[in-house]
């Protein structure tokens, strides 16, 4: 099964590892230090222009969504369902 991050953006569900909201980043230094060494070692994508509202980690790379956290993961539990 498949998830739409947005965009033209989707990921194999088998892929997913976790989905955060983007104020994460803000509050815990682990986190943005995880996406500094994502953004560094060239595993960190933006998808589309618009702003960022969650943070999608997936086995190989760290995507900026700009749909919120929890409509993806209500898509994401959707998929656990079937």
């Amino acid at each position: 099964m498949y998830i739409h991050l947005g965009g033209e953006k989707i990921i194999r569900s088998s892929e997913l590892i976790a989905i955060f909201d983007i104020s994460i980043e803000k509050s815990s230094k682990v986190s943005k230090q995880f996406v500094i060494q994502a953004q560094a070692s060239k595993q960190l994508e933006r998808i589309g222009e618009e702003e960022a509202k969650s943070i999608v980690v997936t086995k190989n790379i760290v995507y900026y969504s700009p749909i919120s956290s929890s409509t993806l993961k209500k898509r994401a539990k959707i998929l656990l369902e079937i």
